[in-house]
């Protein structure tokens, strides 16, 4: 019994190893020469943390995947590198909280996510303050409040 289980544990140990050691570090370039993307493949499969780029040679966004897909936090940059938006994928979808900046670096709004669609919260600020809060329901706007005390009232069990 011992020694079958040893050979299965063989058997396992060599197929993980055989996976990573097809693990490569891929770059794409586009046609001008100027690095596109760069991160990790096991064949055709993008895998683990990806760098893509604007054609001017900035960071356009950046985050993990699983089986081709994003998977993770992400972050969005504009063309001039300045931070756009973050937040995070399951299995290629926007899901939880994102968070949307201006180009001053501000934080503009906050959206809570379910499969790629508003689902909860929209929290939306100016100058840095919070000046209204907005329900979705399946993208749908379902309430909206522009001060704190009417917003508990109507949701008192909302966690922000």
């Amino acid at each position: 019994m011992i020694y079958k289980l040893c050979i299965l544990l063989f058997f396992v140990s060599f197929s993980e190893n055989q996976t990573i050691s097809n693990k490569e570090y891929h770059y794409e370039y586009y046609t001008n020469g100027t690095l596109k993307a760069e991160g990790w493949k096991i064949g055709e499969t993008k895998v683990d943390f990806w760098h893509f780029y604007h054609d001017n040679g900035n960071i356009s966004h950046e985050g993990h995947f699983k089986n081709n897909k994003k998977d993770g936090y992400w972050y969005f940059y504009s063309t001039k590198g300045k931070l756009l938006k973050e937040g995070h994928f399951i299995n290629n979808k926007a899901e939880k909280w994102w968070i949307f900046y201006d180009i001053a670096a501000q934080i503009t709004r906050k959206y809570q996510y379910k499969n790629n669609k508003k689902e909860g919260y929209c929290l939306l600020y100016k100058n840095n303050k919070l000046f209204k809060a907005e329900r979705y329901i399946n993208n749908q706007k379902t309430g909206e409040w522009t001060d704190i005390f009417s917003f508990k009232r109507d949701n008192p069990n909302a966690s922000l």
